[in-house]
C-alpha cells in the first residue's frame, strides 16, 4: 500500500492571527453583506418589472391595510324614537374620540356601515351610536335593518375606528348647529362640548315629527333661547335662512348634518363671514355617478374592462373579479379602496385624505378623468 503523499507546504492559507470568534464574526458579516446586495438587486429587478417573478393572479387583492379592529359587546339596545335605536357597545381602554367622529361597524353579514358617536368622549369603556332604520323603499340596503334586528344585547360586533372627518374647531367665536333627524348624532356631542367650555352657540333641530326625532328631550333641556325645534308635521318647513341670519354672527362656525336638501339650504344661506362644515348622509355624487366612458386595465390580472357613463368602476371590476371587496357603495367605508398605477383620478368620495388620493381611489364612486386608468388588480 502506497502511503499518502504529504501536502506541499502552505497548501492551507496562512493563519491571520485572529481569534476563532473574530474569524466567525467576519464570515457572518460577509454573508450579511452578500445577502444585502442580493436583496437590493432583487428589489431593483422587481421595481423594473412589478409582476416578476409572479404569474398573473386570478383574483388579486389590493388596497390599504385594515386598521386593527375591535371586538365589542352590545350591552344595550334601546328604542329612543320612531325607527331609531341606540346601541351601547362595551369594551376596555377604548381609543379616544372627539365630537364629530364615527365608527365603522362590521355587521355579522359582512356589511360595513358608518355611524356617528353620540355618547361621552370621556367614557373609555363604551361607545354609543344611534341608528335609524331605512327601508328598501327609501334606498336602504339592509345594514340598518340588521342593526335593529340582529345586534341585540350580548352579541359581539367588530368595530373599526373611531375616525373623524367632521371635527369641531376649537377657536371659533361662536357656533351654529343645524341637524336634520338622525343628523343630531354627531352634532349633540359638539353642543355638549361647546356648552361645557362656556362657548356661544345656537341649534336648529329639524325632523318629520317629534316622535321621530332622537334625543329631543335632551336637546330641549338647553332652552328655547338657544334651541329651535322644527317638526315638519306641526311647523312645516324650517326657515333655514332666517335662522342663520339671526344666529350666525361674524366668524361663526356653522356645522350641519342631515339630508341633502337641508345641506343645500344651509350652504345657500350661509353668511359670508361664517365658515361651513358639513356631514352628509351620502356623498354628493350618487354611487352610480354619470360621466364619460373609459377603460380600466387590471394590471395583475391581465384584463381590461369597460366602464360605461352610468356604471361604477366597482361594478365593472366585479364583473371580471367577483371577489373584489366592497361594502357601502357610497364612498364612506373604504372597503373598495384600490391602488392606482396609471391615470388621473376623479375623486368623488368623502373619505380619503390628500395623501391617500395621490395613489388610490374608491371604486364605488370615483372615476377616471381621462380615457384609461390602471389598477393594481
Amino acid at each position: 500500500m502506497v502511503p499518502p503523499r504529504p501536502l506541499p507546504p502552505r497548501a492551507f492559507p496562512p493563519r491571520t492571527g485572529l481569534p476563532r470568534t473574530a474569524r466567525a464574526a467576519l464570515l457572518v458579516t460577509g454573508a450579511a453583506l452578500l445577502a444585502g446586495r442580493t436583496r437590493r438587486a432583487l428589489r431593483r429587478r422587481v421595481a423594473a418589472s412589478p409582476l416578476w417573478p409572479l404569474p398573473a393572479l386570478d383574483e388579486p387583492v389590493s388596497g390599504r391595510p385594515r386598521p386593527r379592529p375591535l371586538r365589542l359587546r352590545v350591552a344595550r339596545h334601546e328604542r329612543i324614537a320612531d325607527g331609531v335605536v341606540r346601541l351601547r357597545l362595551e369594551g376596555a381602554d377604548l381609543p379616544a374620540w372627539q365630537p364629530g367622529a364615527h365608527l365603522d361597524l362590521v355587521l355579522p353579514s359582512g356589511r360595513v356601515r358608518q355611524y356617528s358617536l353620540c355618547g361621552d368622549p370621556a367614557d373609555t369603556s363604551s361607545y354609543t351610536v344611534a341608528v335609524r332604520r331605512i327601508g328598501a323603499d327609501a334606498g336602504g340596503r339592509g345594514g340598518s335593518r340588521e342593526v335593529h334586528e340582529v345586534l341585540r344585547p350580548g352579541r359581539e360586533v367588530e368595530v373599526r375606528g373611531p375616525r373623524n372627518r367632521f371635527p369641531l374647531t376649537a377657536d371659533a367665536p361662536a357656533y351654529v348647529f343645524v341637524a336634520g333627524g338622525i343628523g343630531i348624532t354627531p352634532v349633540l356631542p359638539m353642543v355638549r362640548a361647546v356648552e361645557a367650555r362656556g362657548g356661544t352657540w345656537r341649534l336648529l333641530y329639524c325632523g318629520r315629527g317629534r316622535a321621530s326625532m332622537p334625543f329631543l328631550e335632551e336637546v330641549e333641556e338647553f332652552g328655547r333661547q338657544r334651541v329651535a325645534v322644527v317638526a315638519g308635521d306641526e311647523d312645516g318647513r324650517p326657515d333655514v335662512a332666517g335662522f342663520l341670519a339671526g344666529a350666525a354672527g361674524d366668524g361663526a362656525a356653522v356645522y350641519a348634518c342631515g339630508p341633502e336638501g337641508l345641506m343645500d339650504a344651509v350652504a345657500a344661506a350661509l353668511p359670508g363671514t361664517c365658515s361651513l362644515h358639513l356631514e352628509r348622509f351620502a356623498p354628493r355624487a350618487a354611487a352610480g355617478g354619470t360621466g364619460h366612458a373609459f377603460e380600466v386595465e387590471l394590471r395583475r390580472s391581465g384584463r381590461t374592462v369597460a366602464v360605461g357613463p352610468d356604471t361604477t368602476v366597482l361594478a365593472a371590476v366585479r364583473a371580471a373579479l367577483p371577489g373584489t371587496a366592497y361594502s357601502c357603495e357610497q364612498g364612506f367605508c373604504g372597503t373598495c379602496q384600490q391602488r392606482v398605477l396609471e391615470g388621473e383620478i376623479e375623486h368623488r368620495d368623502e373619505l380619503l385624505t390628500d395623501a391617500e388620493r395621490s395613489g388610490t381611489m374608491l371604486l364605488c364612486v370615483s372615476r377616471a378623468r381621462g380615457e384609461r386608468i390602471v389598477l393594481d388588480l
